[in-house]
């Protein structure tokens, strides 16, 4: 799908809510608050810039952001979990402006974490920034998760297969998938106008999954943690353009 200038500049919008988000529940997250207070910033901001959710109700999803703590990788359901010192968060969210999506996410410590849990967080992000600078015109898709997945392997940890970026617009999910990893084919090529939501999930494990009886919850089958970075993108004529950020 090729987005108009138009389109791209109504995603620009849902992308300033988006990163708006990002920067109040990071600025949230602290030991003693629970996941549904987070949510509750969410809510407050989305609400507040005439926005819609694009989570909440998505197939029967109950809140604004997915919170996933430690060694849970995606689709936490806000609710009563404490955090706690030591603990990571992944935040997940999205914004619907005028019919166009956006859709970002992050990683942050609970008060002072690890040293593991800080290498894993700050490769993930890297690995996002890796992808994001495949996003070219003439460039091939499946060149995102070939240098995602170079960033993560490269440091001794290991790529979600199960779980991958998407293109974005008028849905929050739509065609061609996003592998953060090299499938095996280049994949389609790039164009001005494409827009794509690019979000590496990263182990310090083994790549598996297993998902929990909410139906919903996502979790590292070994136990181990996991950290995932998501930005919202759009290819211009000069390159990629991160519609996520303030």
């Amino acid at each position: 799908m090729i987005r108009s200038n138009e389109e791209v500049d109504k995603m620009r919008k849902a992308g300033r809510v988006v990163a708006e988000i990002l920067e109040k529940t990071r600025a949230a997250i602290r030991p003693g608050v629970t996941t549904l207070q987070i949510d509750a910033v969410a809510r407050e901001i989305i609400e507040a810039r005439g926005a819609r959710s694009n989570f909440l109700n998505y197939h029967g999803f109950p809140a604004v952001i997915c919170t996933s703590p430690n060694d849970m990788i995606v689709h936490g359901i806000p609710g009563g979990y404490v955090l706690e010192e030591g603990d990571i968060l992944s935040v997940d969210c999205g914004a619907i402006i005028e019919g166009y999506h956006g859709d970002a996410a992050f990683t942050a410590p609970v008060g002072q974490v690890t040293p593991e849990a800080t290498r894993l967080m700050e490769i993930t992000e890297r690995s996002l920034y890796a992808g994001i600078d495949q996003l070219r015109d003439g460039n091939r898709l499946h060149e995102v998760g070939r240098a995602v997945q170079q960033v993560a392997e490269a440091a001794g940890f290991s790529v979600v297969r199960n779980y991958v970026g998407h293109a974005i617009g008028t849905a929050m999910h739509e065609d061609p998938q996003v592998p953060n990893y090299w499938p095996g084919s280049p994949g389609p090529r790039l164009k001005v106008g494409n827009v794509f939501a690019v979000e590496p999930m990263v182990n310090v494990g083994s790549p598996e999954t297993r998902e929990l009886e909410d139906g919903w919850s996502v979790v590292t089958a070994d136990g181990r943690l996991s950290a995932h970075f998501e930005h919202t993108i759009a290819i211009t004529e000069n390159g990629p353009e991160v519609l996520t950020l303030v």
